[in-house]
């Protein structure tokens, strides 16, 4: 085991989490034969066979599964001793990792702006996927902090709330509901719903609203992006539950409408969440603060956007 090298456990570590040799290379910007080239010699130094391949399908065998434990544990420690030589040079030097769930990378790209404009020397990376995946990352110590809607509840993690989460219902502009008053949630349920994938913070909000009325939606749609989803009610498609941050534009515009359904108000919280083993390096206590600080309003204005004068740059109040 003396010969592997640290390039072979990140390709090994990339390929045995997600028992995809072609997701390992896209990771990675390698390409296919590349990594089943270093895995093979990683086979060979370790006098093990790693994956049992059966058809076009990998799985870890049991030497894989331990090589992977330990193939984590060290990229970790490498990962630990890189951010202590950064904290080192201080803000200048430093680097911060973030994943946010997808409903808020609508706010969280204005959030490092706003971060980079007071900290230009620190790199910020930034990676997007739904809760699941979020949670993963975090838990993998693959990234150093997330910003998502509700808390892995099966980590041992720092998690801190920093602002309201508003949930609605939405329609297009030419829905026969839009602009109506005094809707109750009876007026909705036979109306076409688009929603979220299961798995996602969205979707998650929008069955307990429903569980809690016991009633059960008329699910015609599931979509994996909000995107796809406004998209499909500004066509006619059906109507859909999402979180206010994501609907700036379109409300702005006039091509979404939220209904006015008694009853219907969800509130959640955004969230800061860390592993409570996680050493905060300069640059990381940086962002966590800063977030805290900053983001309650910039949501606050994101979510009413009819609040803020656009002749006045936006600046967080004193």
């Amino acid at each position: 085991m003396k010969n592997i090298t640290i390039r072979q456990l990140q390709i090994f570590s990339a390929a045995a989490t997600h028992l995809s040799f072609a997701r390992a290379a896209e990771e990675l910007h390698l390409t296919h034969a590349a990594i089943s080239l270093q895995i093979k010699q990683l086979e060979e130094v370790s006098d093990s066979a790693l994956f049992d391949r059966i058809g076009k399908r990998v799985y870890l065998t049991d030497a894989g599964e331990v090589l992977s434990d330990y193939a984590r544990q060290i990229l970790r420690l490498i990962k630990d001793a890189d951010e202590s030589l950064m904290a080192l040079k201080g803000l200048k030097g430093g680097r911060v990792s973030i994943a946010v769930t997808s409903t808020a990378e609508y706010f969280a790209p204005g959030l490092l702006a706003a971060f980079r404009k007071k900290h230009p020397d620190v790199r910020v990376r930034l990676l997007v996927d739904n809760r699941e995946e979020v949670a993963r990352l975090l838990e993998a110590n693959e990234v150093d902090m997330a910003v998502m809607g509700r808390p892995p509840a099966n980590m041992d993690a720092e998690a801190v709330n920093f602002a309201p989460h508003p949930f609605v219902i939405v329609c297009g502009a030419e829905h026969p509901l839009a602009g109506r008053r005094g809707l109750t949630v009876g007026d909705i349920v036979a109306e076409p719903m688009i929603v979220r994938e299961a798995g996602s913070g969205t979707r998650s909000a929008m069955e307990e609203f429903f569980r809690l009325r016991a009633i059960e939606p008329n699910i015609v749609m599931e979509m994996g992006s909000n995107e796809a989803i406004k998209q499909a009610v500004v066509a006619g498609l059906g109507i859909s539950f999402l979180s206010r941050h994501t609907l700036g534009l379109e409300l702005s515009t006039g091509h979404l409408i939220v209904l006015q359904v008694e009853g219907a108000s969800v509130m959640r919280r955004w969230f800061m969440v860390r592993h409570k083993e996680k050493r905060l390096t300069p640059a990381l206590a940086a962002f966590w603060d800063f977030v805290l600080e900053f983001a309650p309003d910039y949501l606050e204005k994101l979510a009413h956007p009819e609040l803020v004068n656009p002749e006045i740059p936006f600046e967080k109040s004193s």
